[in-house]
C-alpha cells in the first residue's frame, strides 16, 4: 500500500526556519498580513516574502492558492511556500491550502508553520491527500513519501484532532491504490487477499467462494464472472465497534476487477480504464479500513462482490435468463450492464444475513451518470429523504460532489421483460435512473437505502484539488462522516 507521509506535531519554533532543508510553508492573508512565522521568514529572506505579497499578483490569488520562493537567500530551505489564507478561512479553503503544500512537496520534507490556521486538522488532511502518488509499478520514479512537521501553539490538541482525519486519509490511500491497480495485479483473488489484511486491524473478514454463492442462489453475480478464469468471490467485512446487537449499516460495493463488457464487448478505445470498475468495492474497503483505524463506535458491515467480466465459451449471452438470490428472474439483454447484477445479489445477501439498519451501495454503474453530471458529482438515488439528506450534508462538508437524482415507478416499465420478471437494461433514456430502479427491486420495503453511481468521480483524467490524475478515493470521507454523525454511539 502507498504509505502516507509521516506527520509529527510540535510547538512553534520560528528559530527552526533558518536551518530547515526541505520546503517551508507559511500562511499570509489576502491583504498581506504576516504572522510571527511569516515575519521571521521575511527577515531571513531580507524582505523577499514581503515583496512577494506586496506584488499586485498576490491580491489576485484565491484562498488556498500558493506562490513559492525557490532556494530563498538566508534560509537553508529548497523553497519557501507562501499560502494565501484568510484568518477565518473555512474547512474547505483550509484543505485546499494543505493540498497546495502537498502537491509541491513531491516527496520532500515539509515544515508547516500552522500557528494562524483555524482548521489545522483539515490543513493536514489536504496536504496528505494531495501528496499521494501511485508508483507501485515504476522502477525509476518511486519516491519516498516524505515527512511533514506541523508547528502550532498546541501540538497535543492538533495531534488529537488530526488523528481521525489521518485515519480517513489512510482509507482514501487504500481505495486509490485499489482503483489504480492494473487488473493483472488486482485479480479477484488478490483483491480478497488484500481485504483479508484488514483482519490485523480488528475487522472480521469472511470470503465466500463460488460454491457457497451457488448454494445461496446468487446466480446473478455468478453469471457475470462465469466467462472468466478468475473465480468470483463475495467478501464480507464486519466492524463491530457499536452497541452489541445493534443493527449495522451495510455498505455494498461493485467489485468488477476488469470489465470487457462480456459478449456485449466494449469498444477497444479506452477499455484499459475498466480496471477502475471495482471502484465501489474499493470505496467500501477504504471506509472499513478507516473505521478500524479510528476505532469507530459503530457497527458497519461492508460487502463487495468480486468478479471479472470476460467473453468466452462459458460467458453469459444476451438473452439468457438467470434467477437471483431473491428469486426474481432477470433477462440479460446486455452483458455490459453487469454491475447491477452483482449488486442485486449482494444487496439481498446483506439483508438476509445481516439485517441492516440501512444500506448504501456504490458502483461505477453507468456512463449515463457522466452524461448527466460530468466528473464533478456522483449521482445519489435514495428511498428515504432523511437518510439521503444526511449523506448529502456529509458529502458537502467533505467537499465531495454529490447530486440527488429521481426515482419513480414510471421508469419500471422500461425494465419489463416478456419472458422474465425483468430485464437488466431499460434502453438509453434515463439510463442511470433505470439502473437504480433495477437495484431498488432488491431492497426490502422499509429499509433505508442509498445508491451512489460513482462512474464519473471514482477515477478522473485530470488532477483534482485533492488528488493527482487517476483514482480519487471519492466517497471514503463522506461515508466516514455520515457514519460518525448518524450511526456512531455517543
Amino acid at each position: 500500500m502507498t504509505v502516507l507521509p509521516t506527520v509529527t506535531f510540535s510547538e512553534t519554533d520560528t528559530d527552526s526556519l533558518a536551518g530547515f532543508e526541505g520546503r517551508v510553508g507559511v500562511f499570509v492573508t489576502p491583504e498581506g498580513a504576516l504572522d510571527a512565522a511569516g515575519r521571521r521568514a521575511n527577515r531571513l529572506t531580507r524582505g523577499a516574502l514581503k515583496r512577494l505579497v506586496d506584488d499586485v499578483g498576490w491580491a489576485k490569488l484565491k484562498p488556498g492558492e500558493m506562490r513559492s520562493l525557490d532556494w530563498p537567500a538566508g534560509m537553508a530551505a529548497r523553497a519557501l511556500d507562501v499560502v494565501c489564507l484568510p484568518r477565518r478561512a473555512g474547512a474547505g479553503d483550509t484543505r485546499k491550502a494543505g493540498a497546495a503544500l502537498g502537491k509541491a512537496a513531491d516527496g520532500a520534507a515539509v515544515l508547516v508553520m500552522a500557528g494562524p490556521v483555524r482548521h489545522a486538522a483539515e490543513l493536514v488532511l489536504g496536504l496528505v491527500l494531495r501528496a499521494y502518488a501511485f508508483t507501485a509499478h515504476k522502477t525509476e520514479d518511486a519516491r519516498d513519501p516524505g515527512a511533514v512537521t506541523v508547528m502550532c501553539a498546541k501540538p497535543d490538541d492538533l495531534r488529537a484532532a488530526a488523528a481521525p482525519r489521518l485515519a480517513a486519509a489512510r482509507g482514501v490511500y487504500l481505495t486509490r491504490d485499489l482503483v489504480n491497480e492494473p487488473a493483472n495485479h488486482l485479480t479477484t483473488t488478490e483483491f480478497a487477499r488484500r481485504i483479508e489484511g484488514l483482519k490485523d486491524a480488528g475487522v472480521k473478514v469472511t470470503i465466500l467462494d463460488e460454491a457457497a454463492m451457488a448454494k445461496l442462489g446468487m446466480h446473478l453475480l455468478l453469471s457475470v464472472g462465469q466467462g472468466s478464469d478468475s473465480p468470483s468471490k463475495l467478501a464480507v467485512m464486519e466492524w463491530s465497534g457499536g452497541e452489541k446487537g445493534a443493527a449495522p449499516l451495510a455498505l455494498v460495493g461493485k467489485g468488477v476487477v476488469f470489465d470487457t463488457g462480456g459478449i456485449s464487448i466494449k469498444p477497444a478505445l479506452g477499455m484499459e480504464e475498466m480496471t477502475m470498475d471495482m471502484g465501489g468495492a474499493g470505496v467500501v474497503t477504504g471506509v472499513m479500513a478507516t473505521l478500524a483505524a479510528r476505532k469507530a463506535r459503530a457497527n458497519v458491515v461492508g460487502l463487495v462482490g468480486l468478479v471479472e467480466n470476460m467473453p468466452s465459451g462459458r460467458a453469459t449471452r444476451p438473452g439468457d435468463v438467470v434467477a437471483s438470490m431473491k428469486g426474481d428472474t432477470v433477462e440479460i439483454i446486455n452483458t455490459d450492464a453487469e454491475g447491477r447484477l452483482v449488486l442485486a445479489d449482494v444487496l439481498w445477501y446483506a439483508q438476509e444475513h445481516h439485517k441492516p439498519a440501512a444500506i448504501v451501495d456504490l458502483a461505477t454503474l453507468t456512463g449515463a451518470i457522466i452524461i448527466g453530471l460530468g466528473h464533478e458529482k456522483a449521482g445519489v438515488f435514495a428511498n428515504d429523504d432523511a437518510f439521503c439528506a444526511a449523506f448529502l450534508k456529509a458529502a458537502d462538508t467533505e467537499g465531495e460532489g454529490a447530486r440527488r437524482m429521481p426515482l419513480g415507478e414510471a421508469y419500471d416499465k422500461q425494465l419489463k421483460s416478456q419472458i422474465a420478471d425483468l430485464k437488466n437494461v431499460g434502453g438509453r433514456p434515463a439510463g442511470s435512473i433505470t439502473a437504480a430502479q433495477f437495484l431498488q427491486r432488491f431492497v426490502a420495503e422499509g429499509c433505508p437505502w442509498i445508491h451512489l453511481d460513482i462512474a464519473g468521480v471514482a477515477r478522473v483524467g485530470e488532477e483534482t484539488e485533492l488528488a493527482p490524475k487517476g483514482a480519487t478515493g471519492w466517497g471514503v470521507r463522506a461515508l466516514d462522516r455520515l457514519i460518525a454523525e448518524r450511526f456512531e454511539a455517543g
